[in-house]
């Protein structure tokens, strides 16, 4: 049996004005199911306000509230055919349709905002070469710490205030007090042990 041609989808949202305020929706429903654009009509004309009024209430953006409720409509007229009057009536089957078409919209929008963040966070993370960079130059500090706590003091003293502070022996010899000799007997002691340390080859 040939059924009618349905609206293509573009056109549902002008079908339909001024048509009887207190219709049959579940009478009318079931003649949508066979193609009856009149009978859309009447169904667009007694539930668009109450759509339009479910789906603002969780959307609250007029714009997007509209597009939704044409949306709403729309499904109703594509899935007619699937409304049970044994599980409630058609007001509810409807109204219960454009509050989930509307917190589908919530969840869409909420989601494409948590990719735009997540985005805006990966561009501010730095490149792996300069994270990798980052790491092995602290590695190597640490590394430096732990052999500069093998030195003795004097060793230690000396080759901070000769290669991290920049003094000359004769000034690191006068910081510490000791014959400039000594000094540099320490200091070449020191860094020969810290080259070990580190795994420094001449």
């Amino acid at each position: 049996m040939s059924r009618r041609r349905r609206t293509p989808v573009n056109e549902v949202a002008q079908i339909g004005r001024h048509h009887s305020a207190d219709p049959d929706l579940q009478e009318l429903l079931r003649r949508v199911a066979l193609g009856d654009e009149q009978a859309f009509a009447s169904v667009y004309d007694a539930v668009v306000s109450p759509v339009l009024g479910v789906v603002r209430a969780v959307l609250r953006d007029r714009a997007q509230s509209e597009e939704v409720a044409q949306e709403v409509l729309v499904e109703v007229w594509r899935t007619a055919p699937r409304f049970r009057a044994d599980r409630g009536t058609a007001i509810n089957w409807i109204l219960t349709m454009a509050h989930q078409r509307a917190v589908d919209r919530v969840r869409s929008v909420e989601a494409a905002a948590a990719r735009d963040h997540k985005a805006a966070q990966l561009d501010r993370t730095p490149d792996y070469d300069d994270v990798t960079e980052q790491v092995e130059a602290r590695l190597e500090r640490e590394q430096v710490r732990r052999c500069l706590r093998t030195l003795t003091d004097i060793q230690r003293q000396a080759v901070d205030l000769a290669y991290y502070r920049g003094l000359t022996y004769r000034e690191v010899a006068e910081a510490l007090a000791l014959p400039l000799g000594t000094v540099k007997t320490r200091l070449r002691d020191g860094l020969i042990r810290l080259r070990d340390c580190l795994g420094v080859t001449a």
